[in-house]
């Protein structure tokens, strides 16, 4: 069995087709534009995975650093920028902002500076394994945002966690590849344990094909546990927003299945 978003990296994208990351990314647009982050600032996309919000918020002229604690995610989020750069260069257009992608662990991870905005997506937050871990997070980029910084995070609610996904198995066949994928949600411990079990393509004609699994374990929090680890943190809590396909964001109600908090560096770090 291999670790998390190893094998499952080779697939990520094309599962995850459904994610609006263009109607999140104007939502992005939308807060920067608000809390004065310019283009040309640095943003630091914090467990990037593929850099898809990497590369869309290059794109839009912010300077970017992707860090991931996967290798196999961030090979093909490295992939996807070079191939940008020569589609660039074939189209004759002014090279954007270079993009350092960088292997490091969410819960301990370190910068040279500090960054204008800090974005966390794609429930990366909800692999946090506890609340004092996601309150170490929260310290840490309250320590890596400038003063005033804005931090964006979303995370999937204990709501669809524990009504929407628990105990169920979802099925994606495709042409060229299959996935299994079987959550198991524990109400004591507000764990939700995935299952995959992928069939992944072995050679380039698709004649025989490799089975592989892993196991992913993420944690529902409360939207009161959130804010009590932004509060402990250092960061103040802007607002919490759903957020719809096309951008469009209205507060937050209780059967909201995917949540985005708005946090704001307060001028004086945590200790």
């Amino acid at each position: 069995m291999s670790s998390p978003y190893f094998d499952f990296a080779q697939i990520y994208d094309e599962c995850m087709d459904e994610i609006p990351y263009e109607g999140y990314t104007c939502f992005l647009k939308r807060i920067f534009d608000e809390y004065g982050v310019a283009a040309d600032d640095l943003v630091l996309d914090l467990g990037c995975g593929t850099g898809t919000f990497t590369l869309l918020l290059r794109d839009l002229g912010y300077d970017m650093i992707g860090i991931d604690l996967s290798e196999s995610m961030l090979e093909t989020a490295r992939e996807k920028y070079y191939e940008s750069l020569d589609t660039e260069e074939a189209n004759g257009a002014q090279q954007k902002h270079p993009v350092l992608f960088l292997q490091q662990d969410m819960r301990s991870f370190e910068l040279y500076g500090t960054a204008r905005a800090i974005v966390s997506l794609s429930d990366t937050v909800n692999y946090a394994a506890n609340t004092e871990e996601l309150t170490g997070i929260l310290r840490l980029v309250n320590n890596y945002l400038d003063p005033g910084g804005i931090f964006i995070f979303d995370i999937k609610t204990l709501h669809y966690f524990r009504d929407v996904a628990a105990d169920r198995t979802y099925t994606d066949v495709r042409e060229d590849m299959a996935l299994i994928w079987d959550n198991e949600f524990n109400e004591t411990t507000k764990k939700n344990t995935y299952r995959l079990t992928m069939f992944l393509p072995e050679d380039e004609e698709g004649k025989t094909y490799v089975r592989a699994e892993e196991v992913h374990e993420q944690t529902a929090f409360t939207t009161q546990e959130v804010l009590a680890a932004i509060t402990e943190s250092g960061l103040k809590a802007e607002g919490i927003y759903e957020v719809d396909e096309n951008g469009r964001c209205k507060e937050a109600g209780a059967s909201a299945e995917r949540l985005f908090f708005v946090c704001r560096e307060q001028m004086k770090k945590a200790k």
